[in-house]
């Protein structure tokens, strides 16, 4: 696996701190069974929410979503390793999932070409915490600044490229808000459509309409 300095460069700070970029050793990651590799740069940038695990906030707990989120990849979906490159935690901390330039199981037709950032939590109605959305931004200040990422790449929400509603209504219109947003074109849209295949996390239930009432 890539191994990155453990800290943002002070240039690249969004006014929250230097981020931290945590390794797969730091939050307990098992073993991939392989990795396949892709060259960069990066076009894509694909933000997600995990719906579950819920939103942690302590170290100790984002570690813990990690591993839980990698058990599922793994051991239930029979993938390779989590599928996501990186991970947010509500600690500010951003944790190695698959890293840079690494095959992902994140977003069908997009794994080979992008880096999935998954921010911890439920973020169809609120907002993630500040630290969350700037370590966000951190992270990928810092792989266009390394040449992981192109830096005329394209920022996408999940939901933008298979059926879902990844990465939660209020996280994705507030990243429709970020340098390099991208709308899909008709054409684009069509010719990415996802094959079917296992979502990268578990999906809410869909509500159910309420029968009418009987006429008097």
């Amino acid at each position: 696996m890539e191994c990155y300095s453990q800290h943002m460069p002070a240039n690249m700070d969004n006014g929250a701190g230097t981020a931290r970029l945590l390794s797969r050793s730091d939050w307990g990651a098992r073993l991939p069974k392989s990795v396949e590799h892709f060259e960069g740069p990066a076009p894509y940038v694909i933000i997600h929410h995990s719906y579950m695990p819920g939103v942690c906030f302590s170290t100790l707990e984002c570690m813990k979503s990690m591993r839980d989120m990698q058990d599922f990849h793994q051991l239930e979906r029979g993938w390779n390793d989590i599928g996501y490159s990186f991970g947010i935690g509500g600690d500010g901390m951003i944790y190695t999932g698959r890293g840079f330039n690494v095959i992902g199981a994140h977003a069908p037709k997009y794994n080979d070409k992008s880096v999935g950032i998954v921010l911890i939590g439920d973020w169809r109605t609120e907002l993630p915490p500040k630290q969350m959305l700037d370590a966000a931004k951190n992270l990928i200040a810092f792989g266009v600044y390394k040449g992981y990422i192109d830096p005329t790449y394209k920022l996408l929400g999940h939901r933008q490229v298979r059926d879902t509603e990844c990465p939660g209504g209020r996280l994705f219109e507030e990243i429709s808000s970020w340098p390099h947003f991208t709308k899909l074109n008709t054409t684009e849209a069509t010719t990415t459509q996802a094959p079917v295949e296992p979502h990268v996390h578990p999906q809410p239930p869909i509500a159910k309409s309420q029968p009418a009432a009987p006429k008097a």
